[in-house]
Parts: C-alpha cells; sequence; structure tokens
C-alpha cells in the first residue's frame, strides 16, 4: 500500500510563511527531546529549564547545515499534525555526547486502536533536491527492511521505551523477539517525509487556484518518481512531500531559535 499527503506552509502578504512555520515546528521540541517521564514533570518553575535542556540536547555546533535533527523535529511534528501519532521513544535523548549523530529510524511513534497499536517507524531526507532525497530514502529503505536490521533495531527501541509510559507493555509485546515480523508489519507504517526547494512555490506568492494546481502537479510528478523505485513491497509506506521556497532559510531560522533557547 502507497498513501501521499502534500504539505503547503502557505503565503502571508506576498511571503513564504517560512518564520511561522518553523515557530511552530519548535512548539514540539520538548516530545522530541525529552522522555516520557520528564515531560511529566513540566510546570511553572520547570517549563523553562526543561525547554532549555531540550535545545541543549539536540546539538551544540555552528556546523549545523548538515545535520539531520531539524528534519526530524518536522517529521515528529508532521505525523502528530496529520496522523495524530504518539511519539513511543525520544532517541536524543539518549545521545552519549551532545554532538553524537544518532543512527535508526527517524521516528518511532504509534497510534492507538482499540485495544492494540499501529507501528509508525518514520524516515525523513531534510532535502532541497527532491531526486536526490528520493534516491537516498529509498536506499536506506532497502537496508532497514532486512530482517536483522529490524530485529536489532526493535532490540534498541525496545530498551529506550519508558517503563512510565502508559502505551510500554503492549509496544514491548509488539516488538517481542518471539512475534512475527509477518505479525508486526500488519500493524506497521512506514511514513516518509521529503522536503525540497520547490520551482513552483518560488514563482508564486499567494494560494490561488493556479498555485494549487501547479504545487499539485509537482507533488504528483515527484510522487509518480518515488511509486516507480525499487521499493519493498511488503511495507506499507506513507509518503510525505514537504516543498519549500528555500531549505537553507529554514534551517538558518530555526538554528536561531534553537540558539536562542540554548542561552535562555
Amino acid at each position: 500500500m502507497r498513501g501521499l499527503s502534500g504539505i503547503c506552509i502557505g503565503f502571508e502578504r506576498g511571503e513564504w510563511r517560512n518564520d511561522r512555520f518553523s515557530q511552530y515546528v519548535f512548539n514540539f521540541l520538548p516530545e522530541f527531546a525529552l522522555t516520557w517521564s520528564e515531560r511529566q514533570k513540566c510546570n511553572d518553575k520547570t517549563a523553562v529549564e526543561l525547554l532549555r535542556k531540550a535545545a541543549q540536547i539536540i546539538y551544540q555546533t555552528e556546523k549545523y547545515s548538515k545535520r539531520g535533527e531539524f528534519g526530524e523535529l518536522i517529521l515528529l511534528a508532521v505525523l502528530k499534525e496529520l496522523f495524530n501519532t504518539i511519539p513511543a521513544i525520544c532517541k536524543i535523548y539518549y545521545k552519549s555526547s551532545v554532538n553524537e549523530t544518532v543512527k535508526g529510524f527517524d521516528a518511532v511513534h504509534v497510534i492507538v486502536i482499540g485495544d492494540s497499536l499501529e507501528l509508525w517507524l518514520g524516515e525523513v531526507k531534510f532535502y532541497n533536491n527532491i531526486n536526490n532525497a528520493i534516491y537516498d530514502v529509498v536506499k536506506e529503505l532497502d537496508v532497514h527492511s532486512k530482517t536483522d536490521y529490524l530485529r536489532n533495531e526493535f532490540a534498541l527501541i525496545s530498551n529506550k521505551i519508558d517503563d512510565s509510559w502508559e502505551h510500554s507493555e503492549k509496544l514491548l509485546k509488539l516488538l517481542d523477539p518471539n512475534t512475527s515480523l509477518d505479525k508486526i508489519f500488519d500493524r506497521t507504517c512506514i511514513p516518509i517525509l521529503l522536503t525540497y526547494d520547490s520551482d513552483v512555490i518560488n514563482n508564486y506568492e499567494n494560494l490561488k487556484k493556479e498555485y494549487q494546481n501547479k504545487i499539485e502537479e509537482e507533488i504528483r510528478k515527484h510522487y509518480d518518481v518515488f511509486l516507480k523505485s525499487k521499493l519493498p513491497k511488503d511495507l506499507r509506506i506513507h509518503l510525505i512531500l514537504l516543498p519549500l521556497k528555500s531549505k537553507k532559510t529554514l534551517v538558518d531560522d530555526l538554528q536561531r531559535r534553537l540558539v536562542a533557547w540554548q542561552n535562555i
């Protein structure tokens, strides 16, 4: 099964809403960088300190242009906004050093369906070129869908699940080594978020009908290219395309906000 979602940040008074989007994304920083137990401690007295800690955990370097954390933060925000997912683990929290790059799936979320859980294992390519993004994510999907990789990743995920989290027992049972991968795949979705600098966005300044038609045409064109790639056949995949006016501008704005919170 292959799904598609296209995201439009939109315009305001002739300008792409870059600043508003980066502000919105940063609202999800605590869920991205803090454990469930830590977030439960948040109150009027601890909020600022916890937000500062969350910002400092992300990374502390001026060489940020090729870092992937902002892409993972955007992925978390998009999954919660579009699909109402619940983050299951906080990978960033378990880094052994501040500037370490964390491997594995870029997001581990769940959706509660009745008495069971649906597992969402996200991938993101926060790029400015859509062709490069498609090529790299398809190559990564091939690696991440191998049995040995999945078993190792599930073991690592299980070790990072907060015991106090209300869904921990059900997720641990789903990821148990004795649970067949076939059964797990029946309850798993792989959401893939790809960003790119859009030719359409750079030629418009409002959301009039002509723009809407052009951006939909562009998104479906990239979706067709993705579908023609060598995708794993037994995975349920949902592609999420996020066209940007300028990835560099968005990264610079996100970096400015990160540094401000680190020094608050």
